[in-house]
């Protein structure tokens, strides 16, 4: 599980490596910069990793069907981002967005170290979009969310013209 969801983020850091700075925040009419996409990468998977930590330390456990999140990398389906993860109009370098991606994935990592893998299956937390997922779903949910937002970036590249 953590290795698709690692290889989902080298895809991604790939995809906007040799771009610079003022490339990735470059803004298209209506649109989010590349940049901003990774930051809210970084936001999602910052706030998912919390609420899961919180989710484990209790003693409920309520179990959840497995859901089609799969179809989160279907970009047919528009979401509006709530505000807590619309990222900000700062200006912000590679260096800076990669610091924070390392960190999101760091306390990831550590979250799956920490937990046993069964009991992942027994909690569970409400998606807005999925409805109950299971833990472990949930954390299926952010290498797929980085996917659909890797083809997003790729989009933003031909459209500004940086595709190789």
């Amino acid at each position: 599980m953590i290795n698709d969801i690692q290889g989902v983020r080298k895809e991604v850091l790939q995809s906007v490596s040799g771009l610079t700075d003022l490339q990735l925040n470059e803004k298209q009419a209506g649109k989010w910069s590349i940049m901003q996409v990774l930051e809210h990468l970084y936001l999602t998977e910052k706030l998912i990793v919390n609420k899961l930590k919180a989710v484990m330390a209790s003693s409920e456990e309520t179990a959840a069907e497995d859901r089609p999140i799969h179809l989160v990398i279907n970009r047919d389906h528009k979401i509006v981002a709530p505000q807590f993860l619309t990222p900000s109009d700062d200006f912000i370098t590679l260096a800076t967005i990669q610091e924070k991606l390392l960190a999101s994935r760091t306390s990831l990592e550590e979250f799956l170290a920490d937990n046993d893998q069964e009991k992942l299956r027994k909690r569970s937390l409400l998606h807005p979009v999925f409805g109950l997922l299971n833990i472990k779903q949930w954390i299926e949910f952010i290498g797929l969310h980085e996917k659909r937002h890797l083809a997003q970036i790729e989009e933003l590249k031909q459209e500004l013209g940086l595709r190789e």
